[in-house]
């Protein structure tokens, strides 16, 4: 399992990586909320203590759950209920006392982690139809009325994630943490000007709208309006040439 380790305190997050690795885990230990929210992509489950440099662990938590679902297990040096339950509140699957027992927290990190059974995780559709336009999420090929339209590797890395969750408001921030690994790099133009390219290229209106001040939205009706005005208009055209 690779893990990354949140903690301040050089002396314990350096004793808990090296306990944790002794159990065959992959850790990394970071010690600020920043270095969090910039590479949790990379592991399949974080270890989170509350008192960092830069921030809050309970902030950092937030901005974590604003992108990402990656399983949490808080460490808290404070016993207090109230304190517990912000935690969990905030976003975090589990939480021990500090200093954890190594033993315990390599249960609770293989609990939270397996807690989806298969059947949550079904496999994902590999081709997607929304009107007259087709995706092929393995070949990652796109048609539009039958001829093939040239995606860049962003755009289809912003389509695919679109396609994911259909019907559904994808944020910015997701899409920034998706596709370049950070949601609080500079690129949200950059993100503005590959959709509205994507748009173009589908020239499909409505197909992607979207919701204001917060993201991006697939919406596969469009599709299927559009190419059926389109057809008629082809069919009007040709009794007016007939």
């Amino acid at each position: 399992m690779r893990v990354i380790v949140v903690d301040g305190n050089d002396n314990a997050g350096d004793a808990l990586v090296h306990k944790l690795r002794l159990r065959g885990h992959h850790v990394d230990r970071k010690r600020r909320g920043s270095d969090l929210l910039v590479t949790h992509h990379r592991y399949h489950a974080v270890i989170l203590d509350l008192d960092l440099p830069d921030m809050s662990g309970l902030a950092a938590l937030r901005k974590l759950r604003e992108v990402s679902s990656v399983p949490v297990v808080v460490l808290t040096a404070d016993t207090d209920e109230r304190s517990v339950v912000r935690a969990l509140r905030s976003g975090a699957d589990d939480y021990l006392v500090k200093p954890p027992r190594v033993a315990e927290l390599a249960a609770r990190l293989y609990a939270i982690t397996r807690r989806l059974p298969v059947a949550a995780n079904p496999e994902p559709t590999k081709v997607v139809v929304a009107g007259d336009v087709r995706v092929d999420l393995e070949a990652e090929t796109v048609e539009v009325a039958g001829q093939e339209v040239q995606l860049t590797r962003v755009e289809f890395a912003v389509l695919r994630a679109l396609l994911e969750q259909p019907g559904a408001a994808v944020s910015r921030q997701q899409l920034l943490d998706r596709i370049w690994g950070d949601a609080f790099v500079a690129v949200s133009h950059s993100l503005y000007v590959h959709v509205n390219a994507l748009r173009t290229k589908l020239n499909r209106p409505g197909l992607i709208t979207t919701i204001h001040s917060y993201g991006y939205r697939w919406n596969p009706v469009a599709a299927v309006v559009n190419s059926a005005d389109e057809s008629m208009a082809l069919s009007a055209l040709a009794g007016r040439t007939a």
